[in-house]
């Protein structure tokens, strides 16, 4: 029996700090605009306010050097976010406060593609919190696709 309580003092331990692993979630659309034209109206960190049809108001701040903004969401609540990276054709983020179901939380929002033809790609990495797997990935899906549908909608208007 020692063997046993030796193993349950070890394994025990590791098993409660490993981390849970990173869901990941991807949706994309293709629209019918030049990429450049269209990363115009959707590129700025805070224009999601413009295209995202959960997101009431965006306000962009500086907090430390680093750009930040704070979502407030048709339904009430506030997201708060912070740009991680960008280029002419993406951004990252991060989430640092927010009412989702999710924690280390990263996305990627780029586009792609020629003429007139340009794939959206949105992306996703977090964990799970205080939901299920699924419900959580479910959320993120969501709330990619509701974007995504806004941007393919409005696009070239």
């Amino acid at each position: 029996m020692r063997i046993g309580s030796l193993l349950a003092a070890v394994v025990l331990p590791v098993l409660l700090t490993t981390p849970a692993l990173a869901l990941e979630v991807s949706k994309s659309a293709t629209v019918a605009a030049k990429p450049a034209d269209l990363w115009a109206e959707i590129g700025d960190f805070c224009a999601i306010g413009d295209w995202h049809p959960a997101v009431a108001e965006c306000e962009e701040t500086r907090e430390n050097g680093e750009t930040v903004r704070t979502l407030t969401l048709e339904g009430g609540g506030t997201i708060r976010e912070r740009l991680v990276e960008a280029t002419d054709t993406g951004y990252s983020y991060e989430i640092l406060e927010s009412p989702l179901p999710v924690r280390n939380y990263r996305s990627t929002l780029s586009v792609s593609g020629e003429a007139d033809g340009t794939r959206i790609d949105w992306k996703g990495s977090f964990v799970a919190h205080d939901a299920s797997d699924a419900d959580a990935a479910g959320i993120i899906e969501g709330i990619y696709q509701a974007g995504l549908d806004s941007i393919a909608k409005g696009a070239g208007n």
